[in-house]
C-alpha cells in the first residue's frame, strides 16, 4: 500500500509490516523516513542488520539466501537492498517478485530506490512490491511549500518567527538562501536552533545566521517565469552561472517554456479548449494552475519577440559571431544578461527589466 510520509510515524506505532519501499529524489526526507523505519524495527527486536548495495555483478543468490536464513545468534534481521540506479536488471527482477512474495517474521525487508520514471513503476518486479509493501514516494518539496516547511522543522525544535509580515519575510528570506537544497536547509535550520534559545526568531538574527546555499534547478526556471517572479528568476539564473550550469541548456529550457506559451495562446485563439491545448503540450503538475495568468500576462508580439532574441541568443552561446537582427537589435554582449530579458518576456509581460525594479543577474 502506498503511505503519506506524514502519515509514517502513526503507521508505525501500530505495528511493523515485513516490507517497505521507500523511493523518490529528496535525499533528506528518503534518510528521514529510512531512520524511522530502522529505529522502530529496532524497537520491534530486528537487531541485526545487514545493508545490500546493488552494482554490476551483484549476487542476488546471496540476498534471497540472506532473506530466508536466520542471523548467526538468532536475533531478529532488518535486511536492507539499496538500489541506487532504480535498474536491478533481468534477474534482479526476478529477485525481487521473489522477496516480495516471502514471508519471513523474522525478517524486515527495506528497499530503497531513487526517482522512477512511469515505465518502471509498471514494471513487474516493482508492482510486485508495491501489492506486498508499505512503499513511501517521497517527493521534492515545491518552491511554494518552502516557506511552510520550514516554519514547521523551526516549530520541531521550540522555535518560530514573528507573526504577521515580518514573520513571513524572514520564512521567505530563509526558503531564498535553502532553495533546492534540503540537506543543507535542515543544517541552517539546526544551527538556528544552536545559536539561538526556544521561542521567537527575529528577522535579524535569521539574517545573521542563514548562509546562501540555494542551488538551482534549471528545469525550475519555467515556474519563475509563468508566476512573474522576477527576483527569483534574477537569483536563478545568478546561481546557475555561478554553478558553472550551460549556457546551451538554460536557453533551451527557456525557449521551450516560450514556444509552449506561444502554441497554447494562439490554440486557445483559434477557439480550442485550454484544457486539451495543455495536454497537447504536456503541461501538468504545477505549471497546470501557472499558465492561465502568465497566457493572460504575456502577448503573442512579445514571446515573438522573444523567440527572435532566442535565435541571436543560440548562435552567441555556441561563439558564433555576427548577428542576423537589425542595428542595435543584438543581444547584451553577456549572453546571461541576454537569456534574463529573454525570461522577462514572460516573467513582466516582455516589460523593460527595469520597469519591475528587479535585480538584472550579476555580469
Amino acid at each position: 500500500m502506498q503511505l503519506k510520509l506524514d502519515a509514517l510515524e502513526a503507521h508505525l506505532a501500530k505495528g511493523l509490516k515485513g516490507l517497505y519501499v521507500v523511493y523518490g529524489d529528496e535525499p533528506l526526507l528518503a534518510q528521514e523516513a529510512c531512520d524511522r523505519i530502522r529505529a522502530a524495527g529496532r524497537a520491534a527486536g530486528f537487531t541485526d542488520r545487514a545493508v545490500f548495495t546493488v552494482e554490476r555483478g551483484f549476487d542476488w543468490s546471496a540476498l534471497i539466501g540472506a532473506s530466508q536464513s536466520m542471523s548467526l545468534f538468532g536475533d531478529r534481521q532488518l535486511i536492507e537492498l539499496r538500489i541506487p540506479t532504480g535498474k536491478p536488471g533481468k534477474e534482479g527482477g526476478e529477485a525481487l517478485k521473489t522477496l516480495a512474495a516471502s514471508d519471513n517474521p523474522d525478517i524486515l525487508l527495506l528497499v530503497t530506490l531513487p526517482r522512477l520514471d512511469s515505465a518502471t513503476q509498471k514494471s513487474a518486479w516493482f508492482t510486485a512490491l508495491l501489492g506486498a509493501a508499505v512503499a513511501l514516494k517521497i517527493d521534492p518539496v515545491e518552491r511554494a511549500q518552502l516557506p511552510m516547511w520550514v516554519g514547521q522543522r523551526l516549530a520541531q525544535q521550540g522555535q518560530h518567527v514573528a507573526a504577521g509580515e515580518d514573520g513571513r519575510r524572514a520564512l521567505q528570506f530563509i526558503a531564498e538562501r535553502v532553495e533546492g537544497n534540503l540537506l543543507a536547509a535542515h543544517q541552517e535550520i539546526q544551527k538556528l536552533g544552536l545559536l539561538y534559545p526556544q521561542g521567537v526568531l527575529s528577522f535579524e538574527q535569521i539574517h545573521d545566521a542563514v548562509l546562501n546555499v540555494a542551488r538551482y534547478d534549471v528545469f525550475k526556471l519555467n515556474e519563475a517565469m509563468l508566476t512573474g517572479d522576477v527576483g527569483r528568476l534574477a537569483r536563478m539564473l545568478d546561481g546557475l552561472k555561478g554553478e558553472g550550469e550551460a549556457a546551451v541548456l538554460v536557453l533551451w529550457a527557456l525557449v521551450e517554456e516560450v514556444r509552449t506559451l506561444l502554441r497554447i495562446k494562439r490554440g486557445v485563439a483559434s477557439g480550442k479548449p485550454l484544457a486539451t491545448l495543455m495536454r497537447e503540450n504536456r503541461v501538468w503538475g504545477p505549471r497546470e494552475r501557472l499558465i492561465g495568468p502568465a497566457l493572460s500576462r504575456v502577448t503573442d508580439e512579445a514571446l515573438e519577440k522573444a523567440l527572435t532574441l532566442a535565435a541571436r541568443l543560440d548562435r552567441q552561446v555556441k561563439g558564433l559571431s555576427g548577428g542576423t537582427g537589425k542595428r542595435g537589435s543584438e543581444p547584451p554582449p553577456d549572453p546571461w544578461a541576454g537569456m534574463f530579458e529573454l525570461a522577462m518576456a514572460v516573467a513582466h509581460g516582455g516589460k523593460p527589466a527595469q520597469a519591475s525594479g528587479a535585480p538584472r543577474p550579476r555580469r
